[in-house]
C-alpha cells in the first residue's frame, strides 16, 4: 500500500470552498480506506498578524496537523524560508497548493525540484492590481507543476494555453456532504435577526462579494422581480464579504432596495441560510465547480444560476436548476418568479439535484485526488 504525506497549502482565513474540500480530503484520509493509498495530511496557512482564524480554529478542532507561516504583506520575501522549513519539517513527498499565489511560492522557492507538486487551480478574482499580478504569473508557475487539478472543464483550455501539458490536468469536481438538518427554532431566531416574517419569502445568494459573482446584476434583476411577485413580501439576503461591497450598499441606495437586501457578511455557519431559503441564485459570471451550488442542491433550495464555467458541468437547465446566460437580467428575474410561483417545478429540480449531490462524496473525492497524487510520484520511478 502506497503512503504520501502530503502538505496542503491554503490562504483563506474563513471556509472557502477550497478550504472546505481540503478539510473533507483530510476527514476520509484519517479513515484509511482499503485499496487506496495512505495520506498523512498537515496543512500550511499564512497569517499577517490578525491572530487565530476561524479556519485554523476548525483545523485545529479536528487534530489535523499544520503550520502558520507569518507574513507582512503579498509579496514578503521571508515566507520562502519558513516555507521551505514547513515542507522539510513535515518531510512532505507531496505539496498540494490552492491558490494562484501559493502556486507562484512553491515555484519561486524552487520546491518543485525536490518534491512532488500537484496545484488545484481554481479559477481566477480581480480584486485589485496585486491578485492581478498573481494571476499573471500563473503562466509561469503552473508549467512546472507534477500536476494541475481543475474544478471546471472550462479551464482546461485556459491552462493549456499556460503550458500546462494536456495530460498533466486533471478535472476534479468538488465534494459534498448531506445536508445536516436545521432546527425550527434555529430557522425562526435567523428570520427574526433579519427581521423577516414566516410570510417574508427568501432568495438567497452566498458568495464573496467581488465582481465576478455578478451580484451587480441580480440587484438590477430584483425590482422586476418584485413586480412580478405582485404583493409577496421577498428579501434578498447576501452572504458574503468582499471588496464590492461599498458598490453593492450604493446601489442598493439608488435603486430603492435597501429595505429589501440584507447583506449579511461573512458567515461560518450557513446551513441556517439555505434551511430559509425559497430558492438560491447564483449569478456568476465566472465559476469553476462552485461549492454553494452544490451546498444548495444539498440543502433541497432550487437553483437559479448561470451557465459559466463548471456551472452546467454540474447541473442541467429543466432538469435540475434553471440556467440563464450571464448579464441577462431579465432571463435571471424571469427564471426566479417562475421558481418563486411554481411549486411542482420546484420539487422537481430539488428531486434530480439530490441525484447530483449523492454522486459527489468526500469519499469519491478522496479517492480521485489519491490517485493523483499517486501519479505524481510515479514520475520518480
Amino acid at each position: 500500500m502506497q503512503k504520501f504525506r502530503v502538505l496542503a497549502m491554503l490562504e483563506a482565513r474563513a471556509l472557502s470552498g477550497s478550504a472546505k474540500a481540503v478539510l473533507e480530503f483530510a476527514k476520509e484520509a484519517s479513515r484509511g480506506y482499503h485499496c487506496a493509498p495512505r495520506i498523512d495530511l498537515s496543512i500550511l496557512t499564512f497569517d499577517r498578524g490578525q491572530g487565530e482564524s476561524y479556519l485554523t480554529k476548525v483545523i485545529r478542532d479536528l487534530a489535523i496537523p499544520f503550520d502558520v507561516i507569518f507574513e507582512r504583506g503579498r509579496f514578503d520575501t521571508k515566507v520562502i524560508s519558513q516555507l521551505r522549513a514547513a515542507v522539510e519539517n513535515r518531510h512532505a513527498d507531496v505539496i498540494w497548493s490552492n491558490s494562484v499565489k501559493s502556486h507562484f511560492l512553491v515555484r519561486w522557492a524552487g520546491l518543485n525540484r525536490s518534491r512532488r507538486w500537484v496545484a488545484f487551480h481554481h479559477g481566477y478574482t480581480t480584486t485589485d492590481s496585486k491578485m492581478r499580478v498573481y494571476n499573471q504569473l500563473d503562466r509561469w508557475s503552473l508549467q512546472k507543476a507534477d500536476r494541475v487539478l481543475t474544478s471546471s472543464g472550462a479551464f482546461v483550455e485556459e491552462l493549456v494555453r499556460k503550458n500546462v501539458q494536456p495530460n498533466h490536468i486533471h478535472v476534479q469536481h468538488m465534494p459534498i456532504r448531506p445536508f445536516a438538518p436545521v432546527s425550527e427554532k434555529q430557522k425562526s431566531e435567523l428570520r427574526h435577526r433579519l427581521g423577516c416574517d414566516d410570510q417574508t419569502r427568501i432568495l438567497l445568494c452566498v458568495g464573496r462579494l467581488s465582481y465576478e459573482k455578478g451580484h451587480v446584476d441580480l440587484l438590477r434583476a430584483f425590482p422586476k422581480i418584485r413586480a412580478l411577485m405582485d404583493d409577496s413580501r421577498l428579501q434578498l439576503v447576501l452572504v458574503g464579504e468582499g471588496p464590492e461591497r461599498r458598490r453593492i450598499e450604493e446601489l442598493c441606495r439608488r435603486l430603492n432596495l435597501s429595505d429589501v437586501v440584507t447583506l449579511a457578511g461573512q458567515q461560518h455557519e450557513i446551513d441556517s441560510y439555505y434551511a430559509i431559503a425559497d430558492i438560491f441564485l447564483l449569478p456568476s459570471l465566472s465559476e469553476g465547480c462552485p461549492n454553494v451550488l452544490l451546498e444548495a442542491m444539498a440543502a433541497g433550495v432550487p437553483v437559479v444560476a448561470t451557465a459559466v464555467g463548471g456551472v452546467p458541468e454540474v447541473a442541467t437547465s429543466g432538469r435540475d436548476a434553471i440556467l440563464v446566460k450571464k448579464h441577462d437580467q431579465a432571463g435571471l428575474a424571469c427564471a426566479a418568479v417562475e421558481l418563486l410561483k411554481n411549486r411542482a417545478l420546484r420539487d422537481r429540480l430539488v428531486l434530480c439535484a439530490r441525484e447530483i449531490v449523492s454522486r459527489k462524496t468526500p469519499e469519491a473525492y478522496f479517492r480521485s485526488i489519491a490517485t493523483v497524487f499517486s501519479q505524481a510520484c510515479a514520475d520518480d520511478n
